[in-house]
């Protein structure tokens, strides 16, 4: 059993540094969309970065459940500055395809702990990421 929560725990890190990357893409886009779109888009990923900082406390609180230590280094895929709205919608869609990934491998990783609480808050995050993953899609159509 103590194998086995290490390995929740360190998927769990990953998860989380996800969210921090995320975070900081989230913020950066939003301070430099421009044009037409930006008051949209603005909105659009500040509301990302309190969502995604929202995912960050509740993978950090299940981590420390779990009696682990979270990180505090975002995920180390790099952030792509640009100025192009249709660039920041691409990276925001593999962010978030990666996210929901994420979450989905976790998912059952944590049904073995029989942790329903643990279980459904994590659910919640996967179903946040496919949603988000959907609005991208469409709104890069």
């Amino acid at each position: 059993m103590a194998m086995e929560r290490m390995e929740i725990i360190e998927a769990l890190n990953g998860a989380l540094a996800w969210e921090l990357r995320a975070i900081a893409m989230y913020a950066h886009y939003s301070a430099y969309v421009s044009g037409i779109h930006r008051l949209q888009l603005s909105a659009h990923f500040s509301q990302e970065v309190a969502e995604s900082t929202t995912h960050a406390a509740t993978v950090r609180a299940a981590i420390v459940k779990l009696d682990g230590v979270a990180t505090t280094d975002r995920a180390d895929t790099e952030i792509i500055h640009t100025m192009d709205y249709k660039e920041m919608l691409k990276e925001a869609y593999k962010t978030e395809m990666t996210a929901s990934e994420t979450y989905g491998r976790i998912l059952p990783m944590i049904e073995t702990l029989g942790d329903k609480e643990l279980y459904d808050s994590l659910e919640t995050i996967y179903f946040d990421e496919m949603r988000s993953v959907e609005e991208l899609r469409m709104m890069l159509k």
